[in-house]
């Protein structure tokens, strides 16, 4: 089971941004690479503070971390564990934490080598039926992205000597003190463009249809954001690709209400049916299901399908199908009927003595969020 992230920076929920920062500097510090030459363990905990950080210094992921947890990253979303994301990725997207040069660590390796552009990222919206959201499901969708051109050739920066960083030194009281700034010549690549094909852009990036296969787990939610890593934008040179990220949007269903992981479902029966009793046939996810209805029904009673609802993205089982009774009464009524509920008007049976578990509508909705 994968670490919590809070736990991992040794911080609690209600952290400020400025502390998530400082957590992370402190634990990218500790475990810096250049600090623990040839540690395993110590790459891996870099890896797992620089994971951490990136979902909880972004507030639209650090919200949904804290309702859904891991799960609201899986399915090619977030890290994954790491999955993916190697030293200079990390220190493509984080390596301004350590403010340019700080402490004298110098990117990976020590070798103060040039840091990787990363491209841009793509967005995309995915719409899904409530079963395919119920199931889980995987898409094919068509996406066109930036790559580089074939036959572009690189030369190594004249600025920056292919570091991708301009270093300055300062005097201060405390000492010379060296920072480290992204080239503006070259933006961080360490090298620019000697012969590009006549169809590529001033980067050598031409534009390509890929199909992107995106696996989407079952239990999403309306608006919740997936990433399909390195299928986004190439960068210029050796650069690492951008992300596609996936907003997914669920398509209403005709019959069924969807809430959290419940749902909900509309039932009308008539006057007859309510008194008789009867078996209805209803809509429930993946297709119909077959109910019995008891005796003398009331309006408004509520009917609980338990793991007929909608799976947890958290894996905590699945959520229920509320049926709600509404008995419909005619508007119209032909002689005959008419007289029929005449002489029921003071007949014992058809006079209302609701009893304790026939609950009013408000008593029901108390009990709902009590």
């Amino acid at each position: 089971m994968k670490k919590d992230y809070y736990e991992i920076l040794g911080i609690s929920k209600s952290a400020s941004a400025e502390e998530i920062k400082k957590a992370y500097r402190k634990k990218a510090i500790e475990y810096h690479p250049d600090k623990n030459p040839g540690n395993k363990d110590a790459e891996e905990n870099f890896k797992k503070a620089a994971e951490a950080y990136e979902v909880l210094s972004d507030p639209n992921k650090k919200a949904k971390y804290d309702q859904y947890g891991h799960a609201a990253f899986d399915g090619n979303g977030g890290f994954g564990g790491g999955g993916g994301m190697n030293m200079d990725d990390i220190f493509s997207q984080f390596g301004d934490i350590f403010g340019g040069g700080f402490g004298g660590f110098s990117g990976f390796g020590g070798g103060g080598g040039q840091r990787r552009m990363k491209g841009s990222n793509l967005r995309i919206k995915v719409k899904l039926t409530l079963e395919e959201i119920a199931n889980g499901v995987e898409k094919k969708v068509k996406v066109k992205r930036k790559i580089q051109a074939p036959g572009v050739s690189y030369k190594t920066c004249g600025t920056c000597n292919g570091s991708g960083q301009v270093l300055r030194v300062t005097n201060t009281i405390l000492g010379r003190m060296q920072t480290a700034t992204t080239c503006p010549t070259c933006g961080g690549a360490g090298q620019s463009i000697s012969s590009k094909p006549a169809d590529a852009d001033s980067q050598g990036m031409i534009l390509e249809d890929e199909t992107v296969s995106i696996k989407i787990p079952a239990g999403v939610v309306n608006d919740m954001q997936l990433k399909v890593s390195g299928k986004g934008n190439d960068a210029p040179g050796n650069g690492i690709p951008g992300d596609l990220i996936v907003a997914i949007e669920e398509i209403e269903h005709e019959f069924l209400k969807r809430e959290g992981e419940n749902l909900h479902y509309d039932l009308y029966i008539s006057v007859a049916e309510a008194a008789l009793g009867v078996s209805k046939e209803i809509e429930a996810v993946g297709g119909k299901v077959r109910i019995k209805l008891e005796e003398g029904i009331q309006s408004g009673k509520i009917l609980r399908l338990k793991g007929k609802g909608i799976p947890s993205i958290n894996s905590y089982g699945n959520g229920d199908l509320l049926v709600h009774i509404n008995v419909w009464t005619p508007k119209t009524l032909n002689k005959e009927q008419r007289q029929f509920f005449e002489k029921m008007l003071t007949d014992e049976n058809f006079i209302p003595h609701p009893e304790k578990t026939d609950k009013s509508f408000f008593e029901k909705v108390k009990d709902m969020f009590s």
